[in-house]
This record gives structure tokens, C-alpha cells and sequence, in this order.
């Protein structure tokens, strides 16, 4: 660290506080390295910074980086893992253990509506609905949602209703498979009862709800209702079919999430087993990058941390395959979040020890799994970089490639588009993407590929940090004309790059300087590596020129006028009811509305006219 950055660290280090907190270090840019949290701010920060602390190579490498140190004090160690929490999930820190899913897994979601719908979904939202999982196969969520809507009268067909007649029933009405809130017929207490007995069941509290649908097939029998009794009856048998395929593997009805990691060198991973009432649900594989350095101990707590911060629900206890140095603050913070008791314990010994090693066994074949497919992406990617080099005259392997390309339909809302690979992989947080301010009357890609190769690069010469790194390679996606067009622009800033184009037809590589375009295997690794990359590239351009031609064929003329924001937009509308309405309202009458000026209202009608 160069003795003027250090001083100023000290500096800082001097005015630490020794009262609990987060603190944040920062890079000479002010990018967030680390966010940690301690019970004495004081004594814990300046423990990375002091000569005698042995630190891992990682840490060492990030204490390195760090230019400034941020502090912000809480009143509790309780509060300060909260705002841990919180600004790791804000920033992803890039030397704090990153929490990595191997799959998107499928969940159950029963809305907060009034007439609550039971969908399957792979998205967690915060919008106050349940959701229950992850289970492991796709297959079996909708395997369940089939018995769900044979079973209870839900709403079939998915649609959101509010109650009021809107149309009229239809067959799964007559059939007595859906109470028609479509057609004002449900009603809202008896739907809300269906609903209790579907979290009944997907909660894995089957007894109880065998239970209840007993005790009212009793009821109908005794009033000699024997109709109503018999699809209770079916209701019954369907269900503890289900619970019979279910693997039962506790004896105390809990609902627990079961812990177990395995590390190497290269991270840990994690495997985790949902025990609901008893039964195992499903299971779930993660990924600590950043883990290789941390001891078990260490990789388990920070992994509790990230997975609880968004976690769809936490269960009554949580097993752990080794103790944690915080766990007392953890389990008081779980405790807030599910608003009633939570045991985090690590078991000694019967069924609960057997639960971690079946999952601590799980995780070794998971982590053994990761690993090979890593280390056959490495060979591939070393093996195109290698191609590339030879068939380019590359100075060197190619770890960097940044791909180019333009999206428009006849000119109209022109994009374009950077995409990244580093390491034969994306890079997506390094995609870029540019809205072309150059729109002739005909479209010229170009003029338009020059323009996006001149901005991105005066934006590097401008030390602009989103630009910081120069790629190793720039792959345009077109022939000769394309490939021309950038080099012009590289040429106009005086920047040296090796450049190619990549063209559709036959995948011919065009050379910045050749008149041969050369032609790869269409088997080899580096041609393979640059089809990817080229169609990231569209693919990215097409999707930010659809979002951009969508805004301009169906969003609000108001939401393009600066200074006229989503609150102004709902003022406006509802002043006038339309934008027909607001552009033959005079200046004085816009200016009425609540929050404009006269200066804004006379840009408002002047933009619509």
C-alpha cells in the first residue's frame, strides 16, 4: 500500500470507535471490497491492518486494496448482523463469501389475493405471498399441483379474480373442481378454508389435515349427506397417497432445515435438506466461492447469513454440522424473522446426526461434481483461447474478449451491444449496452458500429470505472464493413487493439489488416468460443431494442419529458384522466396540477405537441 494511502487509512483506523457495527472497505475508486461486522469496531478493524496478523492469501490481497474505511455504529452485535446482511446483499462485496445456487429451483406460491391462486413458480418475490419449497424435481411440484386442484377447489385455470361476476362459470365449475370466483359465485370464507388446508398440507402437517377432513366426513355422514361424505372420503385417500411416497425421516413432526458443507481448495459447498413435519421435501445445492481460506466453522456461518437473508420461510430448528462462533445472535435474528421460537443446534448423536452426515454425504458428491465440470470448463476455454492465438497471430491466449454488436429494425431505436468473456465464460456484470444517439433517415450499422466503439473506449481513456479494462480481443459481430468501421474508431483515439469480424455466412473470421478472411473447423474450440460470444451479443441487443421499441409503441408520450417523474405522470393523469385531455388543457392549467411549475408545464406542452 503506497504511504500516502496508508496514512490515510491510519487516520481513519485512529477515530474507530469500540462500540458494535458494520464497517465497509473501499478500493482508490470507492467500489465496496468487504463488508464486515463486529461487537468492538475498534479492536476488529484494526486487527486486518496490523503487522503481526497472519492472514490468508485472499484477505492479504483485499487489505492491499483497501483505501478507505467506513464505519457505521448500532446499538447491538444483534442490529449489526441485520445491517451485515443488508449491505452485503446491497453491494456483493467481491472478497466477502459469495453465496452461488447451482440450479434455479421450482417452489410452490400461494398468493395474497383475495381469491388466492396456487401456482408454480421459480422466482421468490417480497409481495407477501407463501411460498413453499425448494422441492428438487419440477415434476413432482406439478405432480402435487395436479392432486392440489383435484382435491381442493382452486382456481384452475390461474387467472386473478377479485369475486365480482365478470363472466360466466365454466366447466370446472359444473364439475365441482372450482368455486367460480370468475362469476361472483365463491364465497369468500369457504375459499378461505380450502386455502388453510392447502398450506395445511404444504406446510407437511398431512395428519392434521386428515384429521379435519375426517372429522367433517363424520359430520356428513350423521346428517346422511353420503355425497358429500364420499369425496371427503376420495379427498382423504388421495392425500395420504402423497404422504406415502414422501420419505419419512424423523420421528418428531418437525419442520427443519438440515446444514452440511465440504470444502477444497477451490470453495465449499453446501448442501441443505427441508424436512417438513417430519418428511423431506426437498433439497437444495450451493456454492461458497471465496470459502477455500475460511474453516468450516466460518464457511457454515456465512452461508446461515446469506441463505436466511432472503429465505422464503425458517423452520422451528436448524441443524448445523459444526458450531458456529455467533450462533446465540443467529438464532435471536431468526427468531425476529419468523416471530416465534428458533433452535439452531449442532446434534451429537440418533436422528438428527444421521440427517447432517446423509447431507454432509450428499455434498461431497455435489462438491466432486462441481469441481469436474469446472475443471473440464478451464481445459475447454484454455484450449479456444490456444486456437484463437494460433489462427489470429495473438500475441498471447485471449482472457479477455468483449464482443460488438447493433440491433435496429429499419433504424428505427438503435442499440447496441457489449457483452464480456473472461475465461472462456460471461462476465454479465461487465455487459454493457448503448442507446445509438447517431438515427439517420436510412439505417447505416456502420456508422453506428463506429459510433459504439468510439463511446466505449473515450470512456476508458476518460477513466470511467464501468470501462476500466481493455479486452485482450474485439470481436465485431459482421464482415469487413463492420470490422472497418471499429478500427476507424480505434484508430481515431489512438488505441492499439487486435480486432476481428465475425461473419454469419460460412463463420468467417475477417483480420484487421488481411484481405483472406480465415475459415476455422466449425468443430474447433475457438470458432465454438466466438459463436457463443457473438450470440450473447444479439442475443443482449435484441433485448434491450425490443424493451426501447415496446416503451415507444405502447408507454406514456409523459414518460419522456425530463423532469416528469412517476409521481408527476400519476398527478397529471389523474387531473385530466388522459393524455388526449392533458395536451388541450392550456399552460395555466397544467401548472395547476399539484407539484408542476409553469417552466414544466410549458415543456409538457410543448413535448406533446
Amino acid at each position: 500500500m503506497p504511504a500516502k494511502a496508508r496514512e490515510a487509512v491510519d487516520q481513519k483506523l485512529k477515530a474507530l470507535p469500540s462500540l458494535p457495527g458494520c464497517y465497509i472497505f473501499r478500493d482508490e475508486e470507492g467500489l465496496v471490497l468487504y463488508v464486515g461486522k463486529a461487537l468492538s469496531l475498534k479492536s476488529r478493524v484494526r486487527s486486518y491492518f496490523q503487522k503481526s496478523s497472519q492472514h490468508g492469501t485472499r484477505i492479504a490481497r483485499m487489505v492491499s486494496r483497501v483505501r478507505d474505511v467506513e464505519w457505521i455504529v448500532t446499538d447491538s452485535e444483534l442490529e449489526a448482523l441485520i445491517l451485515e446482511c443488508n449491505l452485503i446483499k446491497e453491494h456483493r462485496p467481491p472478497y466477502n463469501v459469495r453465496l452461488r445456487d447451482d440450479k434455479s429451483y421450482p417452489y410452490i406460491v400461494v398468493t395474497k389475493e383475495k381469491f388466492p391462486r396456487v401456482l408454480f413458480t421459480r422466482k421468490l418475490r417480497k409481495d407477501g405471498s407463501r411460498y413453499f419449497g425448494p422441492y428438487s424435481s419440477a415434476f413432482s411440484v406439478r405432480d402435487t399441483l395436479q392432486l392440489l386442484h383435484k382435491v381442493f377447489k382452486l382456481i384452475p385455470c390461474g387467472k386473478s379474480w377479485s369475486g365480482d361476476a365478470v363472466q360466466k362459470p365454466c366447466l370446472y365449475f359444473h364439475m365441482e373442481r372450482c368455486m367460480a370466483p370468475c362469476a361472483g359465485l365463491a364465497e369468500p370464507n369457504e375459499y378461505k378454508r380450502e386455502i388453510s388446508n392447502v398450506i395445511l398440507f404444504l406446510e407437511g402437517k398431512s395428519d392434521t389435515l386428515i384429521k379435519s377432513l375426517e372429522s367433517r366426513m363424520q359430520e356428513h355422514a350423521e346428517a346422511l349427506e353420503f355425497e358429500h361424505a364420499a369425496k371427503l372420503r376420495d379427498t382423504i385417500e388421495n392425500i395420504q397417497t402423497v404422504m406415502e411416497r414422501q420419505k419419512v425421516i424423523a420421528g418428531d413432526s418437525k419442520d427443519q432445515d438440515v446444514i452440511a458443507v465440504v470444502k477444497d481448495d477451490r470453495g465449499a459447498a453446501v448442501q441443505m435438506f427441508y424436512v417438513r413435519g417430519g418428511k423431506l421435501i426437498g433439497q437444495r445445492t450451493f456454492y461458497l466461492d471465496g470459502a477455500a481460506e475460511t474453516n468450516p466453522s466460518e464457511a457454515v456461518e456465512e452461508f446461515v447469513k446469506r441463505y436466511y437473508t432472503d429465505a422464503p420461510e425458517v423452520p422451528s430448528e436448524v441443524l448445523l454440522p459444526v458450531e458456529i462462533a455467533e450462533r446465540t445472535i443467529v438464532e435471536s435474528w431468526l427468531r425476529g424473522k419468523k416471530g416465534r421460537s428458533v433452535h439452531v443446534t449442532v446434534p451429537q448423536g440418533g436422528e438428527k446426526l444421521k440427517l447432517v452426515e446423509m447431507a454432509a454425504n450428499n455434498a461431497e458428491l455435489a462438491l466432486q461434481q462441481f469441481t469436474q465440470e469446472e475443471l473440464a470448463k478451464e481445459e475447454w476455454s484454455a484450449e479456444a483461447a490456444q486456437a484463437l492465438q494460433d489462427a489470429l497471430n495473438l500475441p498471447a491466449p485471449p482472457e479477455r474478449i468483449e464482443g460488438f454488436d447493433i440491433s435496429n429494425i429499419q433504424g428505427t431505436a438503435p442499440v447496441a451491444s457489449m457483452v464480456v468473456f473472461e475465461g472462456g465464460q460471461p462476465a454479465k456484470n461487465e455487459y454493457r449496452r448503448f442507446k445509438i444517439k447517431y438515427n439517420p433517415e436510412s439505417p447505416d450499422d456502420f456508422a453506428m458500429m463506429r459510433e459504439t466503439i468510439l463511446r466505449r473506449f473515450k470512456n476508458y481513456k476518460e477513466n470511467n470505472p464501468k470501462f476500466a479494462k481493455l479486452p485482450d480481443l474485439i470481436m465485431i459481430d459482421g464482415g469487413r464493413g463492420q470490422l472497418n468501421a471499429a478500427i476507424k474508431a480505434l484508430d481515431e483515439l489512438g488505441i492499439v487493439l487486435p480486432a476481428i469480424g465475425l461473419a454469419k455466412k460460412q463463420e468467417l473470421i475477417f483480420l484487421q489488416g488481411s484481405p483472406e478472411p480465415v475459415q476455422l473447423p466449425l468443430n474447433s474450440a475457438g470458432l465454438l468460443l466466438l459463436r457463443r460470444l457473438r450470440d450473447e451479443a444479439h442475443r443482449f441487443a435484441v433485448s434491450y431494442h425490443r424493451k426501447l421499441r415496446d416503451k415507444r409503441l405502447f408507454g406514456s408520450p409523459l414518460e419522456e419529458i425530463p423532469g416528469v417523474g412517476p409521481r408527476r405522470r400519476r398527478m397529471l393523469l389523474r387531473a385530466f384522466g388522459s393524455v388526449a385531455n392533458i395536451r388541450r388543457a392550456s399552460i395555466e392549467e397544467i401548472a395547476a396540477v399539484p407539484t408542476l411549475t409553469e417552466t414544466l408545464a410549458r415543456k409538457v406542452k410543448e413535448a406533446l405537441e
